[in-house]
């Protein structure tokens, strides 16, 4: 039988991505000026990606009453976001459907892209119920089911489209340098920056890396490569209560449920 996103979903090395699936959201201004506005990388940068993982954790491994207390989270974080298309802004609501699409998009080609780096392509049967499967990650909020491509194909073709009228502006430009040049958080994540930015870096499509201004030369390709030859000799051989230690983590700060 086929592996499903249960099967993958909670491998902690899926957040070396979570730069890379932030950037591709934020490209979008329909999402980036939301996040511009209402989030503050530079104070909390830690905040979207607990927020996000808390959801995706619950919305996969939760119980019922865990995932109605996240979802009832999320929709109280989006409800302020919203502005109605002025002089300045063509507008945007957290709410809005093809919005939430691209994130949900963002985050399964992510999570996809540095699973078959580290542990290998996944077969057509397993890749295909994972992207059947990843569809509740939207699903569970506002997106309407009939607007998750029907299958990966179609999603390739929705995602390259996507990534073909993508340009970051300034609002992008503004929340990718606080996100990855934090001037706060713990010490240990500003220690690792360097490693997130090169990563992030790494792991976006070229447009986007050039998009963002992100230095990409000979001796950061070769730096990139071999820290992704390394993780996928050394992590699969970690204990899964150490790759899965994110998921835990954050299911066990979310409790049983409000």
């Amino acid at each position: 039988m086929a592996r499903g996103l249960a099967d993958i979903g909670a491998e902690g090395v899926l957040l070396a991505g979570a730069g890379r699936a932030i950037l591709m959201q934020i490209a979008d201004p329909a999402v980036g000026h939301g996040v511009a506005e209402h989030s503050n990388f530079a104070e909390r940068p830690l905040d979207r990606l607990r927020a996000t993982m808390t959801y995706v954790y619950a919305v996969v491994y939760g119980s019922e009453e865990q995932l109605a207390a996240v979802r009832r989270a999320v929709n109280r974080a989006h409800a302020p976001v919203r502005r109605t298309a002025d002089e300045v802004s063509k507008g945007y609501n957290a709410f809005d459907a093809h919005s939430q699409l691209w994130v949900v998009a963002t985050l399964y080609d992510t999570a996809v892209t540095v699973y078959e780096k580290v542990h290998g392509a996944l077969d057509d049967d397993t890749a295909d119920r994972i992207y059947r499967e990843y569809a509740r990650i939207g699903t569970a909020l506002q997106l309407p089911p009939e607007l998750w491509p029907a299958d990966r194909p179609a999603f390739a073709h929705y995602r390259d489209e996507s990534l073909r009228n993508l340009e970051p502006d300034a609002a992008a430009l503004r929340v990718a340098h606080e996100l990855l040049h934090p001037a706060s958080g713990p010490f240990l994540m500003r220690l690792s920056m360097p490693l997130v930015r090169l990563l992030t870096a790494g792991l976006l499509p070229e447009r986007l890396r050039a998009g963002f201004g992100l230095p990409w030369k000979a001796h950061h390709r070769r730096s990139y490569d071999a820290i992704m030859r390394l993780l996928a000799v050394a992590y699969p051989r970690l204990p899964e209560k150490v790759r899965h230690w994110p998921k835990n983590y954050y299911l066990a700060q979310l409790g049983p449920g409000e």
